[in-house]
């Protein structure tokens, strides 16, 4: 007798079969199209939508009430700068050099850290507003009377990724829509030929492109990288934007056809966010032909403004050309330019070597491209953001170190409706803490949707079961740095 058992061969299944046993998958398929599709009809149109149906989503929105600025241009000093080295002035820092912190000190995400350090760098008063500066920044600080210098930032997060997170999408620990996405939701763009948000070699670490998506937000409105970190800026080109071999009429039938064919497959399935926002960037790269090339090409600028930029010398070449870029987008109209200084700030040793490369490398093209704005108009309705993800300790981190502090660090803010030469809030004696009118991302994200027109509480898109905005539940807006 055979000991081994062997089975029938199994017959396949019937298609009844199959449905029967499939029903309940199909059925929970079918319930999470159909909450997906009520989701996107039930999201709110953007605010006070001016465009008709079938726009183009970057179409020009009327804000909620009058706005001061227009456009956003964002420094972003990648890692951190030191609060105490820069922008705020601290005497006691330098009387109690070496000496203990008096007082406890908050958890920090690195080494211990020692005694007090003083700054390496000297600060003077610039301007009528009499603000100090340090020497890190001796060209910034010609142009002092035009910054809203606000010294009692905070956060909530001391890590790199968490804190760039929130920096740029109000949420330390989920993907969110980043602030310049909320901001061409609200307001679209002054210019349907190019993206409504433009990074220029952005970071690809601490969170990469989560700092510059739309997450659920329809695509439109996600950043257009232009360039990476690592990428000289003067390669940083939007790539694939000439088509020499195929003329317009050519190209526009056969975008003509896959359109076509998109939106027919539309019809069949529903709302498709993805098939959607793809039909809109073919429209958009179709478009973009006829300006882009032009606006990247910087030949034709003068070489006194180059100059001014200082794109003349070789340390500050590189983000001077990001500077300019970033004021040649916003004259023509891009509603959210980000230009990167990525990834050099986060000075856990060799404070005075690294911080005065980077000061080099920035100093002249931010005082430059204020300048420029100034004189050409823009400036008024520009909002100029400076500033990193967190500040540095007062305390030494080994011998010339600082550590992340996100409970005290400084960011400025130039045009845009807010108030020249006003120095806002403050720290404690050595800069450890913010103590007086103390602003979070929130604040200063609701402060900036304001200075826009746009009204932070109102400013929502219903995802999920229920309505998001960049300030999420949070948020004040500082009314004292307004014009």
């Amino acid at each position: 007798m055979n000991s081994h058992w062997n089975p029938a061969p199994r017959r396949p299944l019937s298609r009844r079969e199959m449905l029967w046993r499939a029903s309940a998958g199909f059925g929970h398929l079918a319930l999470l199209g159909l909450a997906g599709s009520e989701a996107i009809q039930a999201a709110p149109p953007p605010p006070a939508a001016t465009a008709g149906a079938g726009a183009s989503p970057l179409a020009p929105r009327a804000p909620h009430f009058p706005a001061r600025a227009k456009r956003v241009i964002f420094l972003f000093m990648h890692g951190g700068p030191s609060q105490v080295d820069t922008f705020d002035y601290k005497p006691l820092l330098i009387r109690d050099h070496g000496k203990p912190l008096p007082f406890a000190r908050p958890k920090v995400v690195s080494s211990e850290t020692f005694n007090l350090l003083k700054s390496p760098w000297a600060f003077r008063q610039y301007g009528q507003s009499g603000a100090w500066v340090s020497d890190l920044f001796p060209e910034t600080a010609k142009m002092v009377d035009e910054l809203c210098i606000v010294k009692s930032m905070f956060g909530s997060n001391s890590r790199h990724g968490g804190a760039l997170l929130e920096m740029h999408t109000g949420s330390d620990t989920f993907v969110r829509p980043s602030m310049g996405s909320w901001i061409t939701y609200g307001l679209g763009s002054e210019n349907q030929n190019m993206p409504g948000y433009v990074t220029i070699c952005p970071t690809q670490s601490h969170g990469g492109a989560n700092n510059y998506s739309a997450a659920f937000l329809p695509a439109a409105y996600a950043g257009t990288a232009v360039g990476a970190v690592g990428v000289p800026s003067r390669d940083a080109k939007i790539p694939f934007i000439l088509n020499t071999e195929t003329p317009r009429d050519i190209q526009r039938k056969e975008l003509d056809l896959i359109q076509q064919m998109n939106r027919e497959q539309l019809t069949q399935t529903g709302p498709d966010r993805e098939l959607e926002g793809r039909i809109e960037s073919f429209e958009l790269a179709y478009r973009m032909q006829s300006e882009a090339p032009e606006l990247q090409d910087v030949s034709g600028e003068s070489e006194a403004t180059l100059k001014m930029y200082g794109i003349d010398d070789r340390v500050s070449e590189d983000f001077g050309r990001q500077c300019l870029m970033a004021r040649r987008l916003s004259e023509r109209g891009v509603r959210f330019v980000q230009v990167s200084h990525t990834y050099k700030w986060d000075q856990h040793a060799d404070l005075r070597r690294d911080h005065s490369q980077n000061a080099r490398e920035v100093d002249k093209p931010i005082a430059g491209l204020l300048y420029d704005l100034k004189s050409r108009g823009l400036l008024k309705d520009t909002l100029v953001i400076w500033g990193g993800e967190f500040g540095r300790t007062p305390t030494a981190q080994g011998s010339d170190g600082r550590d992340h502090n996100p409970e005290a660090f400084t960011i400025w803010m130039a045009g845009g409706g807010v108030k020249p030469g006003l120095s806002y809030g403050s720290t404690d004696d050595y800069g450890y803490y913010s103590v007086d009118k103390k602003v979070h991302f929130h604040d200063l994200h609701a402060t900036i949707l304001h200075l826009l027109g746009l009204d932070h509480l109102k400013l929502t898109f219903r995802y999920a079961g229920r309505d998001f905005r960049l300030t999420d539940v949070h948020g004040y807006v500082v009314h004292d740095l307004m014009a």
